[in-house]
Formats: structure tokens, sequence, C-alpha cells
């Protein structure tokens, strides 16, 4: 087996140490040893004692501990939905929609910046996809950009958002609601060519192509030593919409197969986002004319003194004292300015500022769509939510006719060409669940 460059082991352990030395610990003796470090043996040596670390206090990363760190009172038992099905279709329609329209800002984006690129357009406020005029106006494009913009779309676009969620559905329709993390390793062996994979994700299909991962769960050591963005990157929430869609009624539920999926590559702020967006995709039905409810649900389920749990409490008041969305961005940007592209402490709060103030799913994907960041993913996670949380006939025909019931997966070994036929399958999954 041909082993990873030495420097390259030494640069992710280096900043994996640096990323556990912003949070507090005491690290300048594990960044001396790493860089001193001769040989494979050595970097190993110094990764075990960064693994050592003990558990910041409120953020522990075992199932069972993260449990006695939630909120006693949080609901356990499903409520029946009674259209579970089509709001899961909606969920699902609402998600590529967002997808899809975030994809050409992506990375280039700030608040500012879109509005900037919009208004010259006149297209700000955002009420549908973007111009050809308002992309090249950006400093960056994306490189998909050309059949993302109005009137250039002809189907759904290959994204890694979309992958992750038909990954959770493959999961789901292969193992059922116990599935374990080895299940998901596996679809991912089969299906993810490591190109379409990003940050923590493409470290991980690494690490699966060369074992499995450890019967019952995680790689601890891996996770936590050779994975910088491990903790408050979102690249685990992305891949959790489908088990909120089969848990429809049932945050617990959904809470506890994110945690299965996310804690292989991710730890304490990225499995506890990955555990609350799945929950809050299960309660939105559960929630009527009461959108901050849903967060309030989903808040339950993660631990109560951890900085994410914080991040929401902020957040959910800023949104409910705020006069509108822009108040409401204001004031989370002043507070999380700092956690952009991919983080996650200001994407939880724009999230919770679209469902206030959202009046349907394509005028909320676009109001998370205009708040910047990483525009794709969490329209997508936000699409997800608004059409749980409104259902069946909240969005628009203009939205979804120009993909002409096509898609673009890029996945190896599963061929689906058809958004229906994708819907399809999402929407049968409450019943599946239930009947295992």
């Amino acid at each position: 087996m041909t082993l990873p460059d030495l420097e390259l082991l030494r640069t992710r352990l280096r900043l994996a140490i640096q990323e556990e030395g912003a949070l507090g610990y005491e690290v300048a003796d594990l960044v001396t040893a790493c860089d001193a470090a001769g040989g494979y043996d050595d970097l190993v040596a110094v990764a075990d004692r960064l693994a050592a670390l003990p558990a910041l206090d409120g953020e522990p990363e075992d199932l069972d501990a993260i449990w006695a760190e939630c909120d006693p009172s949080r609901p356990l038992d499903a409520v029946p939905v009674r259209d579970a099905a089509e709001r899961v279709r909606a969920a699902f329609m609402g998600s590529v929609t967002g997808c899809m329209l975030g994809k050409p800002f992506e990375i280039a984006t700030t608040l500012a910046v879109i509005r900037q690129a919009l208004e010259a357009q006149g297209e700000w406020p955002l009420n549908d996809y973007p111009s050809e005029a308002a992309i090249l106006s950006l400093h960056w494009q994306q490189p998909q950009w050309p059949e993302l913009v109005k009137g250039r779309i002809t189907h759904v676009s290959a994204d890694d958002d979309i992958n992750y969620s038909v990954i959770g559905m493959l999961v789901l329709e292969r193992h059922g609601a116990d599935f374990t993390s080895d299940n998901v390793a596996s679809v991912w062996r089969w299906n993810l060519p490591i190109r379409v994979t990003f940050g923590p994700e493409r470290a991980l299909l690494g690490a699966i192509a060369a074992a499995a991962v450890e019967p019952g769960g995680r790689m601890p050591n891996w996770v936590r030593s050779w994975n910088p963005g491990s903790d408050q990157h979102c690249g685990a929430l992305i891949r959790v919409d489908a088990y909120g869609y089969a848990a429809l009624g049932s945050p617990a539920l959904a809470a506890e197969m994110a945690f299965r999926d996310a804690s292989m590559s991710h730890r304490r702020t990225g499995v506890y986002s990955s555990v609350f967006f799945a929950a809050a995709i299960a309660a939105a039905p559960l929630h009527p004319g009461d959108p901050l409810a849903i967060f309030r649900t989903a808040l339950q389920f993660v631990p109560q003194r951890s900085r994410f749990a914080d991040a929401v409490r902020f957040a959910l008041d800023a949104v409910a004292a705020a006069d509108d969305w822009l108040d409401a961005y204001q004031t989370i940007n002043e507070r999380f300015g700092d956690f952009g592209h991919c983080l996650v402490l200001q994407e939880v709060g724009t999230v919770i500022n679209t469902l206030k103030f959202a009046t349907d799913v394509g005028d909320g994907v676009c109001k998370q769509v205009m708040q910047g960041n990483d525009t794709d993913s969490f329209g997508a996670t936000c699409g997800s939510i608004l059409g749980a949380y409104f259902g069946p006939g909240h969005l628009e025909d203009r939205w979804v006719e120009p993909f002409n019931d096509t898609i673009q997966l890029a996945l190896a070994t599963t061929f689906v060409s058809s958004v229906s036929e994708l819907a399809d399958r999402m929407a049968a999954l409450p019943a599946r669940v239930a009947r295992r």
C-alpha cells in the first residue's frame, strides 16, 4: 500500500491541532512535536496525543453522552403526519430548487456581494433564477454557472448536496432505519467518486477506500487527528435530509439516524448541527403557523451547553425580535460574521431567519440564498424544511419546469435521471421506515 505523503499528513495534523487550540486547548507542545516529527510513526504518536485530549465541557461526542446533555423533555414519540408522502415530495423539490438557485452564487458570496450583483441588473430582491449578467458581475464564477442561469437551465445539475440526499435514500431503502455507519460507508464506497466530495468527506472517502469503518460506528482517532474541518464545517449536515424525510413526525428518530451518519466524519458542532437539521425537517409539519417552534424542538436534541446550542438560542431571539429578514440578518451577521462559507454557526441563524419570514417555498429559498455564504448547501437544507413545513402546493411550477424532469447525479452506480422518480422514492421513505 502506498502511504500518503509525509508532509501532507503533517499539514493535516497541524491544522487539526490548530483548530483544537482555537477552542481553548493548550496545544503548543503538540504543534512543536508535529513540526519536529521525523517520520510516520512520530506523526502517529502526536495524533494519538491529540485524540486523547479530553472532551470539551458540555460538548460530548459519544451518543449516550450527547443524549445526557440534551433537554430531558425532548419529544421521543412519533406523531403521525397524515400527508407525509406529499410533504416529503414537497421537501425534496424544495431542496432541489434551493440548491440550483444557490449554486451559481456559491463561494463568491456575502449578502452585500449578492445584493450588488443583483441590484445592478434590477433583480434584487431575488425572486427567480439569476440572469447571466448578474452572475458574470460576481468576482468569481462557479464552474457550472452556464447551466444555472435563467434561460439556460435544462436540468438539475450534478451537485454534492443532492448526491448525499440520494445516498441517504439508498441507505434507507437497503437497510432501513436501523442502518449502521458501516452500511453508510458501503454505499459511499460504491457510489462516490472522490472528486465530487470535499473537505472532511474527501478525507473520509479515502479512509473508507483503505478500510471499512470500525464495526458499530466511528473512526475515533482518525476523525479527530487527521481531519481538519470536522468540528465546524457543514459537510455532515448536508447529508441528513433523507433521514428527516423518513422520520417525518419523529424528530428523535431523525436525530439518531443523523448521528450515525454524521459521526463518521465530523465531531461536536459538525455532528450537533446535523442532528439539529434532521430533527428540524422531521418536526416541520408538527408546528403549523409557528416556524420558530420547529427550531425550538430541534434544539432539544443537541447538547444544551454547546456552542451550537448557544448560537441557536441567539438566532431564535434575534429573529423573534426583528422587524424583517434583513434586520434579523444584520444582527446574526454582526455576531457570527466570521463564520462564512461552509461553516455552521452563522448559517443556522440564517435558516431560522428564512423560516420566520418566508411566505412560501420559493420565497423562502430566495431569502436563504440572498443571505450568502454556502448558498447551494443551505438553499438545499432550507428548501427541505420549507417544503416539509408548507407542504404541497407552495412551490410555483415556474421553479421546477426548467428542469424538464431531468437530473444529473455524480454517483458511480446509481443511474436515475428523473427528478419525479427520485421524488417518488423519497416520498416512500416514511412508510418504508414505519413498516420496519
